[in-house]
């Protein structure tokens, strides 16, 4: 199959399931209207005029024309009176929606500003906020919190907040805070532009929730009355959310322009031909590109990039891998966050259909794009999501198109949907590997969901592989749990999968199996003025057949219990017993590796996690038992310190060490991680992280600089460096230097009204 040939195809599918999403339209969901979890009517939201300067103080006539709404406590003590009075105000003008914060203190010293870096958890500095769900799907929330000193924070729950937030997502919108002699204020502006909407009938209704938390008390404080049950989530669930009605809704449709400017210079090393010695390679950088974001419609977005660059990505996190599969590593590229639970097609296990890694990185290592699209929001009561991006050639990986569409709809009832994906890996060379799938996740009844996959893929080198029928091309999913934390839980799945299934964009661990996975817990909540906040317990387990000969590969039993203190502090304790059965031998290092054969092995672990409010946080575990034949005990400490409001500490390090005492054999892996923050200010801040991993004698240095005068407008300075611990190697001497980046970019975002 040749590239040019293959393009057009996708192209083809693309627009035709473009085109069936816009035709297959049945009556919506999205003004449906419903009472709050505690018995709250829909609220009409009032439309205010008049301007508001976005300053943190509420003294602009407007303000006494928005609705006031007062919360409850959420936790310790779930529908007690605060602690401290305070009002939300609530409000819209047609183009932004407006909240107001007025926060009292009895002595406002004792408000706690942690941080000012952006995106803190609510749950670490005093701070108010709300969670939106803007298309009423009650599948999918925004979170918009702010502080007394202006910082803020915004990220995307998916799939009814049943796992952690998108830290990464960052929109357009205004919020400042302020310190009074009554206690503090926050003001917040979001653009109806920025969260998109659906019309129904001439109105638009959306969930809503806002909150306050008080750190020095582990108080957060919620309107309306929703139950703890699920967590820290729980105040973001859309099926929890109360509704509020709007009227008149007239949100521009910018465009919004971001150019940047990229200059710099680093170097590489690799062996010569002869394997003689290390070769420095010198390369300088001086390029330009960008991006262009266009609202089609209120709930469409297009997103265009040429030349797309990530030079300002944090890096990754090391990790020391103790098993025989892949690590999973998040995504952190914005360009990829709006609305990314679209594409979301879970598998268990962190695994996935699509995972946008994939796209432009190799190993960790970026991969030159040129470019590509991004259509992604709403027709009707379908969602729909498109990539297509085109890399460059690097090393033996060719030039490569890659492409997604994903399309999905409400079914059944509000909190249930079906839908379908599409993607395709097609390179220069000739190779492609093209995937379809169907995945459908459907709420039975009160918090127990269904959740359905099937899925096969086509790859070019199924020519070279044994088998390669209609099922070892599949994946089949089927999975059953009730979701949160108090009462009873559980979970239950069966998973298999081909010897040739291969999800070219997506991430999954192992092939040719067949998964059984399961737990079985139960929570409890003492309630008012008991000296725990939860505890529970819970037994789980799993285990991995191959399909070749029907043999167990591993499996695993295990049991846990957690107990939450009032004041947030959390114990957890885990014991299991694992099975294994190798194939072939497990390599860990040169001087340590588990032979073929078959080994139960058991272990025991305790962590420990002080509030996250806390100046001091150190967190901590220690686990140790077997390890196939052999012993493996694990340390680990986390502690973070905010030394003020402008500078905060925090480090890791973790111990893996491994002994095989009838080989006489040992693995000694340490993991450092030391991160510096330094911020003069919500718009100037400064950044070192600073890896160390024995495993692959690596010290790993990542330096930023930022400057953020508004969204969208940003300086970064970049250093990143690998230096060769131990450079004295069988063969030739390492370079103390293996690579260096060194780089200035600067972008600026151009509003045009269309």
């Amino acid at each position: 199959m040749r590239p040019l040939s293959a393009r057009p195809r996708l192209a083809w599918m693309l627009a035709g399931g473009a085109a069936a999403a816009a035709v297959l339209h049945t009556a919506p969901l999205a003004g449906q209207l419903r009472n709050g979890p505690g018995g709250e009517p829909p609220l009409e939201l009032p439309r205010i005029g008049g301007p508001i300067e976005i300053d943190g103080v509420l003294d602009e006539p407007a303000w006494g024309g928005a609705a006031v709404l007062e919360g409850i406590v959420a936790v310790p003590d779930f529908g007690a009176e605060p602690s401290q009075r305070g009002e939300f105000l609530l409000a819209h003008d047609g183009e932004y929606l407006y909240l107001g914060c007025l926060m009292y203190e009895t002595d406002p010293g004792l408000i706690r500003i942690t941080t000012l870096e952006r995106d803190v958890s609510p749950y670490q500095t005093d701070s108010c906020g709300m969670r939106l769900d803007s298309y009423n799907d009650e599948e999918n929330s925004l979170v918009f919190i702010t502080t007394p000193a202006s910082v803020r924070t915004d990220w995307t729950f998916a799939n009814d907040a049943s796992g952690p937030p998108n830290r990464e997502w960052d929109t357009f919108w205004d919020a400042a805070g302020t310190v009074t002699d009554f206690g503090w204020s926050a003001e917040v502006r979001i653009p109806f532009s920025s969260v998109g909407f659906q019309v129904v009938d001439d109105r638009v209704v959306m969930g809503f929730s806002v909150t306050r938390t008080i750190v020095r008390n582990a108080e957060s404080i919620v309107h309306p009355a929703i139950p703890p049950e699920w967590g820290a989530a729980s105040v973001a669930k859309p099926t929890q959310l109360r509704k509020m009605i709007l009227r008149g809704l007239e949100p521009e449709r910018p465009v919004y322009l971001t150019p940047y400017l990229l200059g710099g210079g680093g170097h590489t090393h690799a062996l010569n031909e002869s394997a003689g010695r290390y070769d420095r390679t010198t390369e300088r950088v001086a390029e330009f590109g960008g991006d262009l974001r266009y609202g089609i419609t209120r709930n469409l977005n297009l997103d265009l990039s040429v030349n797309t660059d990530f030079a300002q990505v944090e890096a990754d996190d090391q990790q020391v891998n103790l098993t025989r599969f892949s690590l999973f590593f998040p995504e952190q590229r914005r360009f990829f966050q709006e609305r990314s639970q679209i594409f979301q097609v879970p598998l268990g296990f962190n695994e996935r259909l699509f995972h946008s890694r994939r796209i432009g990185l190799a190993d960790g290592r970026p991969i030159p794009i040129y470019g590509g699209g991004r259509l992604v929001g709403r027709i009707g009561e379908w969602d729909v999501g498109l990539i297509d991006m085109q890399t460059e050639a690097s090393g033996v990986i060719p030039s490569e198109n890659l492409g997604v569409a994903r399309v999905r709809r409400r079914v059944l009832n509000d909190a249930s949907y079906m839908g379908g994906i599409v993607t395709s890996r097609i390179g220069e060379d000739g190779g492609y590997n093209v995937l379809y799938g169907a995945d459908a996740s459907l709420r039975l009844f009160g918090q127990d969901f269904l959740t359905l996959n099937w899925s096969q893929s086509f790859d070019a080198a199924d020519g070279n592989r044994d088998r390669t029928g209609p099922m070892d091309r599949s994946l089949a999913r089927v999975h059953w749990e009730r979701r949160g934390n108090d009462g009873a839980t559980y979970r239950m799945s069966l998973t298999g999968a081909g010897t040739a299934f291969e999800p070219g964009l997506g991430f999954v661990r192992r092939r040719d199996y067949l998964a059984a996975d399961g737990s079985l817990g139960y929570g409890w909540r003492p309630g008012a003025g008991a000296a725990l906040n939860r505890y529970g317990i819970a037994a789980n387990g799993q285990f991995f057949r191959r399909n070749g000969d029907g043999s167990i590969e591993s499996g695993r039993v295990g049991l846990s219990g957690v107990v939450e203190t009032r004041g947030s502090h959390r114990l957890t304790a885990e014991m299991s017993a694992s099975y294994e059965d190798l194939t072939e031998r497990f390599v860990l290092s040169r001087g340590a590796a588990a032979p073929v054969g078959s080994y139960w092995f058991g272990e025991a672990s305790l962590s420990y996690a002080p509030p996250s409010g806390d100046w001091f946080r150190p967190n901590a575990y220690i686990s140790g038992g077997g390890f196939y034949d052999g012993t493996r005990l694990s340390v680990g400490v986390s502690p973070t310190w905010s030394a003020s409001r402008h500078v905060r500490l925090s480090a890791m390090y973790e111990l893996n060490r491994i002994r095989f005492h009838t080989r006489d054999e040992r693995f000694t892996a340490h993991l450092a991680r030391l991160r510096t923050a330094l911020t003069l200010s919500t718009r100037t801040s400064a950044s070192a992280f600073v890896q160390y991993n024995s495993a692959g004698d690596l010290i790993v240095l990542n330096l930023r600089f930022r400057y953020n005068p508004r969204e969208g407008n940003d300086i970064y300075v970049v250093w990143n460096e690998t230096f060769n611990q131990r450079r004295s190697t069988p063969g030739p001497v390492l370079p103390l230097s293996e690579e260096r980046t060194l780089l200035l970019k600067y972008s600026r975002t151009l509003t045009l009204g269309l």
